[in-house]
């Protein structure tokens, strides 16, 4: 684990950051930031008639202290089955359960703030676990040309950092990272980067009991 004033970088499998959310100085705790920021690395013109488009997008298992479990991405809220962030949709809620919403799908990594999930802190208490993975929803599994990086940030508090771009496998989806929420008003980040082939392949590999189905954008 690399750590700088500016960011902690979680380099191997197993690596864990703890954050304690009462040193937030004078200010209430703003709203936790999930960001998945990709490019697409710069072919030849040949290779650009011949190479589909990578689509990298983000999402997130979540469990709730009450039992409830879920998830959050891009296939759930595709064709207008999304929100604004005070109302609960497949695309998260911010201001009730799950205190969770994606803020939109970025298909072509173009845009340059990448894609967002916001975590509302009031909604704290509630948040069991979370685990923040990514999947190439289009084009070849090549984790190296999408240059990602995950960043989870917590107000005042360096940013936790997880490199996608030197990861090399061939399954489309990736575990990312879990994020523990504990009882003493803490969060703990912990580097998973274990690969699968779908989301139903990684919810039986970390024992979430969902029931999965084939999606869509």
């Amino acid at each position: 684990m690399a750590i700088n004033l500016n960011k902690i970088v979680l380099e191997k499998q197993g690596d864990s950051h703890k954050i304690d959310l009462t040193k937030k100085g004078d200010n209430a705790l703003k709203e936790i930031v999930i960001n998945l920021n990709w490019t697409q690395k710069k072919k030849g013109f040949w290779a650009s008639l011949t190479t589909s488009a990578i689509d990298l997008d983000l999402g997130c298992f979540f469990e709730l202290n009450d039992g409830q479990k879920s998830v959050i991405d891009g296939l759930q809220f595709a064709r207008g089955q999304g929100g604004p962030k005070n109302k609960v949709t497949r695309q998260g809620c911010y201001t009730q359960k799950p205190w969770i919403w994606h803020s939109g799908d970025d298909r072509s990594g173009a845009v340059s703030e990448g894609e967002n999930m916001l975590i509302n802190p009031q909604g704290l208490p509630d948040l069991k676990r979370i685990v923040v993975y990514c999947f190439i929803y289009e084009g070849a599994a090549k984790w190296s040309e999408t240059n990602a990086v995950v960043t989870i940030n917590v107000p005042d508090n360096p940013d936790v950092v997880v490199e996608m771009g030197k990861q090399y496998a061939s399954q489309n989806f990736c575990a990312i990272a879990e994020i523990l929420f504990g009882g003493d008003n803490s969060l703990t980040v912990k580097k998973l980067v274990t690969f699968h082939s779908g989301h139903g392949d990684c919810d039986k590999a970390y024992s979430w009991g969902m029931n999965w189905k084939a999606g869509s954008k």
